[in-house]
């Protein structure tokens, strides 16, 4: 886990994306704990609904399940933080891919990006192949485009033309540093971030 995303100094970037729009649901990756410093401080304002990435095979097939607090969060094999099928009670979590209204911030990973929008992963094309299959989901049922966000640190944003891509990368809408917002499309744009 890194440090300064859970510090309260590195939850403060955080702020400028959870408090745009009306947000009320929103995707992110573990480790989540500054998240859910924020979600408490905002939660007299707005309820906000959060899903969490579970890989669920080595064919980059990626669920995103309804979580409500860090205790749903089980280490896998590769001691990454997610969610397990059922809740404590039994119960199959909600996945976003069958929930009856809309995301509207993906909170992403990576391990490096730019300022056109392109993302390095971890290799495996779980988000991309993920966030394709949402995309499509969202313009069937006629909901507005989520806002694609990475969080990165300074050193993580590289030159623009570093970093190669395929016909299958999904481009990020927004880069989240400690040094601030860099919007990147349109959609960032007019949001005024």
């Amino acid at each position: 886990m890194i440090p300064q995303l859970v510090s309260p100094t590195a939850a403060s970037p955080f702020l400028p994306i959870l408090n745009l729009r009306s947000s009320t649901t929103m995707s992110a990756a573990a480790p989540l704990e500054a998240l859910f410093k924020e979600k408490k401080a905002l939660r007299s304002r707005a309820r906000k609904k959060l899903y969490v990435p579970r890989v669920e095979d080595k064919n980059s097939f990626m669920r995103m399940l309804n979580i409500t607090r860090m205790d749903d969060l089980v280490a896998n094999s590769m001691d990454i933080l997610e969610p397990e099928s059922c809740d404590a009670e039994g119960k199959e979590r909600e996945d976003v891919m069958l929930a009856d209204a809309p995301v509207d911030l993906f909170l992403l990973p990576g391990l490096a990006f730019d300022k056109s929008g392109r993302r390095i992963g971890r290799g495996g094309g779980y988000y991309d192949t993920f966030l394709t299959k949402y995309q499509e989901l969202a313009k069937n049922r006629k909901w507005k485009k989520p806002l694609f966000v990475a969080l990165s640190y300074s050193l993580q944003i590289l030159e623009d033309g570093v970093i190669p891509i395929t016909p299958n990368d999904v481009p990020i809408d927004a880069l989240v540093s400690s040094t601030g917002v860099i919007p990147i499309s349109q959609a960032a744009n007019e949001m005024h971030l």
